[in-house]
């Protein structure tokens, strides 16, 4: 389907996910660059790529990939 033949909520819809996505990778990559070896669950070099599986990748990291820091 083409943009031009998509609804307009249909059209809103889509903008928001993409946003939604774009906003969750660029925290999950933020912060993993930032966040220290020893406070991630697994290797750092394995999160980078699960990152950019959308959508779920960086809902997984933030949630369960992030050790908690006393």
């Amino acid at each position: 389907m083409r943009w031009n033949e998509m609804s307009r909520p249909r059209r809103r819809m889509l903008v928001l996910a993409a946003a939604t996505e774009l906003v969750l990778t660029s925290a999950a990559a933020a912060d993993l660059w930032s966040r220290p070896r020893a406070a991630v669950r697994g290797r750092k070099a394995l999160w980078w790529p699960a990152i950019f599986v959308q959508p779920l990748g960086p809902v997984v990291y933030l949630v369960w990939g992030r050790r908690r820091q006393p």
